[in-house]
Parts: C-alpha cells; structure tokens; sequence
C-alpha cells in the first residue's frame, strides 16, 4: 500500500515522505520503505517501523490552474519529502517563494514542485482555510 508518513526525528518534523507499508510489525506500528529515502551508500531504500498515527494515505491532486496566491498554504518538495509552508512571495515564471515557520525560513520554489496542502481528518482530506 503506497502512504506518506511523517517522523518526529529532529529536522523533519513537518515533513511528509512517499513510502510502501510492506508489513504489520506490532500493536499499531507498520514496516515501511521509503520511496525516496536510501540508505548512507545509496545502495537501497530505508526501511524502519512507523507508528499508525504518523501514516496516512497520499492526498489526492489537486489541479492549480491559475497558479498560488500569497498566504495559500502548500507542500514543497525538498529534501526528498513534502514540507508545508506558505507562499509568501509570487515569481515570475510560475516560481514562488515558499516560508516554513517551523524553521523560519524562505526558500524559491517552481510551481512544479508545488501541491496544495490538505490535511487527514477523520479519515478525509481537507484543505484548510486560508490564513
């Protein structure tokens, strides 16, 4: 079954990364690989045991026609995983620059590398309010 999850690990809180369950492996905890997270010579995929509530399945698409506004709250693709953050800035040529308040940081994004941010709630997803 194909899900994102998420960890508390010191510098990825926040962030959501593609992962396969392959098996249950205790009360409430599941074997994951991670699609895009290999191990420290690059020879396979990372594979570790995740709690439930740190798994949810991968949003549906969500189709920006006329690109992101300023204060939309969004994922990023970076470092491998999904980060949210808020635009804070919109580029020329479909880039943005995207704030994390959790790092307090600004970094330039294309849109490509851009989804709308929904939320897992009681078993669907919601796209929050804008601020």
């Amino acid at each position: 079954m194909q899900v994102e999850v998420t960890t508390e690990e010191d510098g990825f809180k926040g962030a959501w990364f593609a992962a396969t369950i392959i098996e249950p492996s205790g009360e409430d905890e599941y074997l994951i690989e991670y699609k895009t997270l290999t191990n420290d010579d690059d020879t396979e995929f990372v594979r570790e045991d995740i709690r439930a509530c740190n798994i949810r399945p991968c949003p549906p698409e969500i189709i920006v026609v006329d690109g992101f506004k300023v204060m939309d709250e969004v994922d990023a693709y970076y470092n491998e995983g999904w980060w949210v953050g808020v635009i804070a800035k919109v580029l020329i040529n479909c880039n943005y620059v995207v704030y994390f308040k959790e790092y307090d940081e600004k970094i330039t994004f294309k849109q490509a590398d851009l989804r709308t941010h929904q939320d897992w709630l009681n078993g669907k997803w919601v796209v929050p309010s804008e601020v």
